[in-house]
Parts: structure tokens; C-alpha cells; sequence
């Protein structure tokens, strides 16, 4: 093994899917289709630590990056985090063109730490977050101009929301913020409020006016459900999008500088339960309502 591909599998941080905040391939989703998520969980996992490593440079991020986008498109050298997801892709005759636009994600992380407007941090997520939700929909065989808008607005509502949990964190530990300068300034709220121990005023309501845009992304994909032709993967993001509806709405009212955001695992899965059995309950007249949204 080479040096790079010593150094890709050193910086792995542990974090498994089960690790995450939102299911990530459940048992919702049916068994053939568990194994090419998770593969493209686990490469994708292995870029976003690249990323997130305190002690390498940007630009040891970007050639480790890089190397694993030729490991995946056959370009370079096999990599071991690359060949479970180059394997499922070439069974399922799929492109690598969603996990390569994430690993541009990840060069962007290496690159930039700060962002400048909602227009930015959405651009952002169009390389971060919508890629994941369209390699899902691409695995179940979903129609693309059916699907992928519902589901981009959720994916880039999961990022954000996912930004503003960690927003203490992402600041101290990797002097990251994705909240935008422009939203700050607004509010009369500085960088520097992120390393306090409890959010200010100032920054509370920069908070509460981003988890409000987050809420009317995830109100531009509620229908997403009712589009997918999957039964078990329109249960499957009904849960998650309950899931973040949730979640979002306590950051109206929580301050994740302090407090935890996150309910307790039995009521989350209550929640999500609930959530999948009303998109089942549903199916009957998804075709009314999938008129009714478009």
C-alpha cells in the first residue's frame, strides 16, 4: 500500500453510519438495496474525514481527495475505501458522477471556512448534501424529474440544519462556520459569539432565522414521499423529514451552543415511526397528491 493510501486510511475517524443523526440505510429500505448505500456511505465517509482532519494540510486534504476520485473513476491506483462503491456502481450500471461531486464538497471544506450569503451556503449544499439523496433515488430506480427537487430542498435543509446543531463545534474545533456573514451582520452577531458558552441574543436570532429558511425547505420537499414509487423508501424519508421537521423546530426555541437539540432515541423513533406509517397509510392516493404538489 502506498504512502497516500497509508495516510487516507489513517485518517479515518471511526464514525459508522449507525453514527449518524438521520437513518441512513434502515431496515425500511429493502435488503438489494442496502448494500450500494452503504458502500457509497462508507467512500463518502472516508472523504469527509479526509476533510475534517485537524493535522493535515489543504493541500494533503485535496491530493488524498483527489486520489480517491481515481480510485473510484479508475483514473489512478485502487483504493480500498473506493472499491466496495466502484464495485456496486458497475453492478448497478450507475455513474460515480454523485460521489464525485461530494468529494468537490470536501475540496471546497479544505479550501474555505467561512461563507459569504444563503446563496453560497446553498451552493454548498448542492455538492454536500443533494448528491446523497439523488444516489439514493438513482439506486431505487426513481425518476429523476419526478424526485430530485423535493429531495434536493431536503438534503440542503438536513446540511443546514446539520450546520446549526454543530455550530459551536465546527468553530472550535476546525475555525469552520457555514452560518452566512451576511445573516450575522444582520443581526449584529460576530464569528467570535460561536465560542461562547451560551448563544447571545444577537446570535440566537441569526439562528432562529436560518432554522426558519431550513423550515421552508423542508416545506418545499414535504411531497417528496408521496412522489417515489419505493414504498419502503417513501417510508424511509417520511421518518427522516419528520425527523428534521422536528429537530429545526427546536432550534427556534434551544440554544445548541448549550443545550442539547436532539430528543432522547425512543421518542426519535416514535416520531419516525409515526411519520413512516402515514406515508404507508397514504399510498393509496399518492397519485392525487403527487398532482396535487406538482
Amino acid at each position: 500500500m502506498s504512502a497516500a493510501l497509508d495516510t487516507a486510511t489513517a485518517t479515518r475517524s471511526g464514525k459508522g453510519h449507525r453514527d449518524e443523526n438521520f437513518p441512513v440505510a434502515s431496515h425500511l429500505i429493502h435488503p438489494r438495496n442496502r448494500p450500494p448505500i452503504l458502500a457509497f456511505y462508507y467512500f463518502v465517509r472516508a472523504g469527509d474525514d479526509v476533510a475534517d482532519h485537524p493535522d493535515l494540510s489543504s493541500e494533503q486534504k485535496i491530493a488524498l481527495l483527489d486520489g480517491l476520485a481515481d480510485a473510484l473513476t479508475g483514473a489512478g491506483p485502487s483504493d480500498p475505501e473506493a472499491e466496495p462503491l466502484k464495485a456496486e456502481l458497475a453492478a448497478r450500471g450507475l455513474p460515480p458522477l454523485h460521489a464525485l461531486e461530494l468529494l468537490d464538497a470536501f475540496r471546497m471544506d479544505a479550501r474555505k471556512n467561512r461563507y459569504a450569503d444563503w446563496n453560497e451556503l446553498i451552493h454548498y449544499c448542492r455538492y454536500s448534501a443533494m448528491p446523497v439523496g439523488r444516489y439514493v433515488l438513482d439506486v431505487h430506480g426513481e425518476d429523476p424529474a419526478r424526485v430530485y427537487k423535493a429531495s434536493d430542498a431536503i438534503c440542503a435543509a438536513l446540511q443546514i440544519l446539520n450546520h446549526l446543531q454543530d455550530c459551536g463545534k465546527d468553530f472550535a474545533k476546525m475555525d469552520r462556520v457555514y452560518i452566512p456573514e451576511e445573516t450575522l451582520r444582520k443581526h449584529g452577531a460576530t464569528v467570535a459569539m460561536l465560542g461562547e458558552p451560551t448563544a447571545t441574543p444577537q446570535l440566537r436570532a441569526v439562528i432562529s432565522e436560518l432554522a426558519g429558511r431550513t423550515l421552508a425547505l423542508l416545506e418545499e420537499g414535504r411531497a417528496l414521499p408521496d412522489l417515489i414509487d419505493d414504498t419502503r423508501l417513501s417510508m424511509e424519508i417520511a421518518a427522516i423529514h419528520r425527523l428534521a421537521v422536528l429537530l429545526t423546530r427546536g432550534l427556534l426555541t434551544r440554544d445548541p451552543l448549550s443545550e442539547k437539540v436532539h430528543h432522547g432515541k425512543a421518542a426519535f423513533a416514535l416520531t419516525a415511526l409515526g411519520a413512516a406509517a402515514g406515508a404507508l397509510a397514504r399510498r393509496p392516493f399518492r397519485g392525487r397528491l403527487a398532482r396535487a404538489a406538482a
